[in-house]
């Protein structure tokens, strides 16, 4: 009996994926594996581009503590 490189392992292996499957945050299609979080390359780069512009911001409360630091620094 000839057996293949694969040895006695007929069948083919099984992907077993790690995350469940999402949608992009930009267009809406399923994400691909090589991009994820986001469907293609495009779309990646309009997030970036989001963060770059500002459109994306995360809010900063500066709290008496920050206010404190600043007059000892004069």
């Amino acid at each position: 009996m000839a057996r293949g490189k694969s040895g006695d392992r007929a069948e083919k292996a099984t992907v077993v994926r790690l995350r469940p499957p999402r949608k992009c945050p930009i267009c809406g299609k399923d994400a691909t594996q090589a991009d994820y979080p986001f469907c293609s390359r495009r779309c990646a780069d309009i997030d970036l581009n989001r963060w770059f512009s500002g459109a994306y911001a995360i809010p900063a409360v500066e709290g008496e503590e920050g206010a404190e630091r600043d007059d000892d620094e004069d």
